[in-house]
C-alpha cells in the first residue's frame, strides 16, 4: 500500500495549528512527516508555523511549479510545497494543513492515497477561541462560524472525523489514532511500529 496524504481541515479555532505541533513533538520518530505550508504572511502573525513568503515569491514559485497544491483564503496565499510527492515517494505519509475548498483539487491529485480529516468544534466554543484570539473583528468572527456551521455536512464520505471541544490531549489521542491506522499496511509504517 502506498504512504497516505492526511489532509486536515477545520475551521480557524478550531485547533488544527495545536495538533499540528503535537504531531510534530510526538510522532517525530514516526515515518510521518507534518508539511509546513507556504503563505504570504509575516512569521510573527501568530498561530501556525509556517514559511512567509512575499506575493511575488510566492507567484514565482507557483509559476515555477514547485507547489503540490495552492489556493487563496483571508487576503492570503496558501501553497504546500512539491516536497510532499517525494515524502510519498519514498514512502512515508504526509499530513498536511489543507483546504476546505481545494480538497477536490487535492483529491484529484492523489486519489485512494488521501485521507481528509475534519477537526470539529462546536459553535459556543468556536466562537470562545476566536475571541480569545484577537484575530479577528466581530464581523469576521460572525463571518468565520457562519462558514464552518455545515462543514461536516459538505465534508465526502469517508472523511475522519476530530472532536476537539474538551480537552486538546483527547483530540490528539483520535487524531494519532487515525494517522495510525490509516497508515497500517504501509512498509515503512510497518518497519517503523508506526
Amino acid at each position: 500500500m502506498d504512504a497516505r496524504l492526511f489532509y486536515l481541515m477545520g475551521p480557524s479555532g478550531s485547533g488544527k495549528d495545536s495538533l499540528l505541533r503535537l504531531c510534530r513533538q510526538r510522532l517525530a520518530d514516526s515515518p510521518l512527516v507534518v508539511a509546513h505550508r507556504y503563505i504570504t504572511r509575516p512569521p510573527e502573525s501568530g498561530g501556525e508555523n509556517h514559511v512567509a513568503l512575499t506575493t511575488s515569491e510566492f507567484l514565482k514559485r507557483k509559476t515555477l511549479g514547485l507547489f503540490a497544491m495552492t489556493w487563496q483564503a483571508n487576503g492570503h496565499h496558501y501553497g504546500v510545497g512539491i516536497e510532499i510527492d517525494r515524502w510519498l515517494d519514498l514512502g512515508c505519509s504526509v499530513l498536511v494543513n489543507g483546504s476546505r475548498a481545494n480538497f477536490d483539487a487535492a483529491r484529484d491529485r492523489y486519489g485512494d492515497r488521501i485521507v481528509p480529516i475534519l477537526i470539529t468544534v462546536n459553535p459556543v466554543e468556536l466562537r470562545r477561541r476566536l475571541l480569545e484570539r484577537r484575530r479577528e473583528c466581530p464581523e469576521a468572527i460572525e463571518w468565520r462560524l457562519n462558514r464552518s456551521a455545515d462543514l461536516a455536512d459538505l465534508m465526502p464520505e469517508d472523511t475522519k472525523i476530530v472532536d476537539n471541544n474538551d480537552e486538546l490531549e483527547t483530540a490528539f489521542g483520535h487524531l494519532k489514532t487515525i494517522l495510525t491506522v490509516c497508515n497500517a499496511g504501509t512498509e515503512k509504517a510497518e518497519a517503523n511500529g508506526f
